[in-house]
């Protein structure tokens, strides 16, 4: 039986250095820890050898998920438990973590060839938030998200496991300069919108409007500064989400969800 490695070894020592946003940007690489992240990143392997350059398992994780490692050709590393758990930022390590090569698409990419629904994201922080997001909008048909300059790493760990997996399946922008970005996509046809509580165009009537049916980007600001009024007033339409009820506001990736799903009705 090959020798386990421990947390001293030079490959986990390495991966290690991927916990921290400039490892990560110097290696060209994330980590995706746990059976879901994992497998949605080896199923992005099958048509992308490098999407995944190693697996890091304990005897444990290795063994519960024989099935999911024995069809991967991705090398797999043994290792202990302190090893798996220096790669960990969870309380309760899952024992099986991949490194990945980061997803990023240009920004320019993007604006040659905007999707029909897409997400931009203006300086969000929280990273469980940006997680939710990508997630959501992976549910509603979005094929990319821009991670606008001053916003969460994509590939922060927590980011990741909040996507649950979805940071595999929709197009990844980061750092962007979101003002350029917003004309050129307005240029090539797509409708900008963005969320504020104050907007002046109720997200019910511009469903009912037929504003939601064309190609469409949202754009989300801050969980608590809102959109910076500049940035808002490039969008084609400042659009707020009606509240029957008492609440002062909703949480940002709830009211990205909420969005998102009409506007995925509305593409139908």
């Amino acid at each position: 039986m090959a020798e386990l490695l421990t947390e001293r070894s030079g490959r986990v020592a390495a991966a290690r250095k991927l916990t921290r946003r400039g490892g990560r940007d110097d290696a060209g690489a994330f980590l995706a820890e746990g059976r879901q992240a994992v497998g949605e990143a080896l199923t992005a392997a099958r048509t992308d050898p490098a999407a995944v350059r190693e697996l890091f398992a304990t005897e444990a994780a290795a063994a519960a998920h024989r099935d999911l490692l024995a069809a991967t050709r991705v090398p797999v590393r043994l290792v202990t438990e302190r090893a798996a758990a220096s790669l960990s930022e969870t309380v309760t390590p899952q024992g099986l973590v991949a490194v990945c090569a980061l997803r990023d698409v240009p920004v320019g990419q993007l604006a040659a060839d905007p999707p029909r629904l897409a997400v931009a994201l203006a300086e969000l922080a929280d990273p469980g938030n940006a997680g939710t997001v990508l997630r959501s909008a992976d549910a509603c048909g979005a094929g990319a998200v821009v991670f606008g300059a001053g916003s969460a790493d994509p590939y922060n760990g927590k980011v990741v496991r909040s996507s649950a997996g979805s940071l595999f399946h929709v197009d990844v922008v980061r750092s962007a300069a979101l003002a350029p970005l917003l004309a050129a996509v307005q240029a090539a046809g797509v409708t900008v919108l963005a969320a504020t509580g104050d907007g002046e165009t109720a997200l019910d009537a511009a469903a009912g409007d037929g504003l939601l049916a064309a190609p469409v980007l949202w754009l989300f600001g801050n969980e608590a500064r809102g959109l910076d009024p500049g940035l808002a007033a490039l969008a084609d339409a400042r659009v707020r989400i009606p509240m029957r009820g008492r609440a002062e506001s909703l949480n940002l990736a709830v009211a990205a969800g909420i969005c998102l799903y009409a506007t995925q009705l509305a593409q139908r």
